[in-house]
């Protein structure tokens, strides 16, 4: 006899929620189902939904909007949505939960900054640190922002106060500007000491370095981010046409 091999369960649930976009039972912006009301539905745990909704989410079929629920865009590419690529809560979560401010102000650029931002190493930057945090996952992201001193100006982004809205957002609206690009360089290696432990994992364990450059239209860099993920809590997907 054939030997079946059932998909793991998240992907199950991935394959359901995308064929009720497609077939419209889950309309255009409205709002998913809770956590627990998937649990229930697929029998599974908390943490395989919340892995199953992260891909959706990265995949841009659905986002998050912090405290009211998770909400549908549509199929990736479709003529409503244009693909939004990877999401890091980073840039785009706000700071009221799931995440901890460890640092903000003023700092010399690190050489990967200074690269991304076009400036020298050392020349004086804006920089905010957090570590994003999902319920019965652990720690996911752990990064620094960075920004020109003027651009900062104005906008908070150096004082230790949590933001109401995404990062991006934040800084768009206060100085009128309008992110572009993102281009987005990502490696791997062994943490520190000190980001093993925020991150809750072993010294020995790899994780991956995220370097994102956000630029205006004529390819200006404006903001760095600087993260790391941990390797076993990620799982990084694209789908690319072919000529």
């Amino acid at each position: 006899m054939p030997i079946e091999v059932a998909p793991p369960k998240y992907v199950v649930i991935v394959n359901a929620v995308q064929q009720r976009i497609e077939d419209g039972t889950y309309p255009l912006g409205a709002m998913l189902p809770s956590e627990t009301e998937l649990i229930r539905e697929f029998r599974a745990s908390r943490p395989v939904v919340v892995r199953a909704l992260d891909l959706l989410r990265q995949g841009g079929w659905i986002e998050s909007r912090q405290g009211k629920g998770r909400f549908v865009l549509g199929p990736p590419g479709g003529t409503e949505q244009r693909s939004q690529g990877r999401r890091y809560g980073l840039l785009d979560d706000d700071e009221r939960a799931g995440s901890t401010l460890l640092a903000a102000g003023t700092v010399p650029a690190p050489p990967r900054a200074a690269v991304a931002l076009g400036v020298q190493p050392g020349t004086p930057v804006v920089a905010r640190r957090r570590l994003i945090t999902v319920d019965e996952v652990g720690p996911v992201e752990l990064g620094t922002a960075f920004l020109p001193v003027e651009l900062a100006e104005g906008t908070g982004v150096g004082a230790e106060d949590a933001m109401p809205e995404g990062l991006l957002r934040h800084v768009a609206s206060r100085k009128r500007l309008k992110f572009d690009h993102v281009t987005e360089r990502i490696s791997a290696r062994l943490p520190s000491a000190e980001e093993a432990e925020l991150l809750q994992v072993h010294e020995s364990d790899p994780v991956l370095t995220v370097l994102l450059v956000i630029c205006d239209r004529s390819a200006t860099p404006l903001l760095a981010v600087d993260a790391l993920l941990p390797a076993s809590r990620h799982d990084l997907e694209d789908v690319y046409p072919l000529d």
